[in-house]
């Protein structure tokens, strides 16, 4: 059998509900969340507002490049997992793909669970600068506990509750959701046009006063200001990611050879257009207090977005569009945990996972296990740290996930050239090597990359350990004799 076709109707029990606007609305609220809003200063601090908008250029870049990975794979192995089926199918389903599709999946309950707590805390502490007392310890003798971490629990569980119902429900809650995710980001664009007119930034001496101009966008930085531009390109590519969104639901997409690869490249072009607008949009309002603010700190760099919207409209406005980021921040733990779900849930069904998430609600025929399991840890993790949560998240991603990817595409081109590939990326193979070497670069010259790296390296060795004494138990790859890859 024509291996797409194969893999187009092995959707292990799931029904093909979701079309090509409602892949493109799932992948855009993975993509913009609360990240955007909470990062921007982020950004602003390592590469200085005069490189801000290089960093997000090159994130775009990158998304792109490996987006087109994803989209060919994707569209070749439309099944539930994403990542994992792509993984598994490169390296070999009986044999090494095994093993490198159960490290996947081993990451990823770590990292699908920080994603979605990033979301949580993200929205958490903007709903502090509501309701300021949030902030407050709400136990002395537990002094790292604030009220914003009980509100990022408790948003975790309120999804969690949200996704526990069928597939064509959820779609149209989606369509609402989103609506208010461009709502916020029309919201967060007019304000810095605005408070940037009100404050006369926008001629000239202004803005040289606040370090930006539009000269810079032309004007490449020098090499002593790489790693700066490395760290912030690490940060727009954690706000990027979620273009691959649609491939975690491949066996509940309609036509996905054609749906997969078009929601990819449709949600990359918008986001990327949006991000850029609110960059330029909000750099020119920004003073030299509003910069030297961004680089103190956690509460003075998360507010500053609502700020230019009270600088802009006033107290309310700067509350309303706080608000509209905590709809934002929902929807991407919405659509984060909605995806995510089906990776383990994958992965057991094909015996590669604990055996007990591979079950499926049987009324409403979703992996209710897989999305109670993740959604659980990710409660967990509303109690940890912000900053070191998205640079973990996003260093484990690269390494265990991108990377093998990117080769892998290149490796099947070479070990199946004959494999059906209903989508086939241009430039071949120029956009896997261009979006390796900007992983690289962001692993290369970001500041202090070991800490990072060591922790990778750990989940990746605790994984093989798991997964080898799970392998001898069972026969599977490399005691499996006369096994090929």
């Amino acid at each position: 059998m024509n291996p797409s076709r194969a893999s187009t109707t092995a959707n292990h029990g799931l029904a093909r509900r979701i079309g090509l606007p409602s892949a493109v609305v799932l992948n855009m609220m993975d993509m913009i969340g609360v990240g955007p809003f909470l990062t921007l200063p982020l950004v602003i601090a390592a590469a200085g507002s005069s490189f801000a908008v290089w960093a997000w250029l090159l994130g775009a870049g990158i998304a792109v490049c490996d987006g087109l990975v994803c989209a060919e794979l994707g569209a070749a192995f439309p099944q539930a997992g994403g990542s994992y089926a792509f993984l598994r199918q490169i390296y070999g389903e009986h044999g090494a793909g095994r093993w490198i599709s159960f490290l996947y999946v081993w990451q990823l309950s770590f990292s699908a669970p920080l994603s979605i707590a990033s979301g949580c805390i993200g929205l958490a502490t903007f709903f502090a600068y509501i309701w300021p007392r949030l902030a407050a310890q709400p136990l002395a003798a537990i002094p790292f506990l604030h009220g914003t971490n009980l509100v990022a629990a408790a948003t975790c569980l309120l999804v969690m509750a949200l996704l526990y119902r069928n597939l064509t429900q959820i779609t149209k809650m989606a369509w609402v959701l989103f609506a208010g995710v461009l709502l916020t980001l029309a919201g967060v664009i007019v304000s810095g046009f605005v408070s940037g007119s009100h404050a006369g930034i926008a001629g000239s001496a202004s803005a040289a006063a606040s370090g930006w101009h539009l000269s810079h966008l032309v004007a490449w930085p020098s090499v002593a200001l790489l790693p700066a531009l490395a760290q912030a390109t690490m940060i727009t590519c954690y706000d990027y990611w979620g273009y691959y969104n649609i491939c975690f639901l491949g066996s509940e997409v309609k036509r996905p050879e054609k749906t997969i690869p078009r929601a990819i490249l449709i949600s990359i072009a918008v986001v990327a257009a949006l991000y850029v607008a609110m960059n330029l949009a909000v750099l020119p309002s920004l003073d030299v207090v509003s910069t030297a603010a961004a680089k103190e700190g956690m509460q003075a760099r998360l507010a500053l977005v609502a700020e230019i919207a009270q600088s802009a409209f006033g107290r309310v406005a700067g509350q309303t569009l706080a608000a509209l980021i905590l709809w934002s921040a929902f929807s991407s733990v919405f659509s984060l945990l909605l995806g995510y779900s089906r990776v383990p849930y994958a992965a057991a069904r094909d015996g590669n996972y604990f055996s007990g998430l591979a079950a499926l609600h049987p009324r409403h025929g979703f992996p209710h296990r897989s999305l109670i399991a993740l959604g659980l840890v990710a409660t967990c993790f509303c109690f940890f740290s912000l900053g070191e949560v998205i640079t973990l998240l996003v260093v484990i991603r690269i390494l265990l996930q991108f990377l093998l990817q990117q080769a892998g595409v290149i490796w099947l081109r070479w070990k199946q050239p004959e494999l059906a590939r209903p989508f086939r990326m241009p430039l071949f193979p120029l956009p896997p090597l261009l979006a390796m070497a900007g992983f690289l670069f962001v692993l290369a010259y970001r500041p202090h990359p070991l800490r990072e790296l060591g922790a990778a390296a750990g989940i990746a060795a605790s994984g093989t350990v798991i997964y080898m004494i799970r392998a001898r138990r069972r026969g599977d790859w490399p005691f499996q004799a006369n096994e090929s890859l």
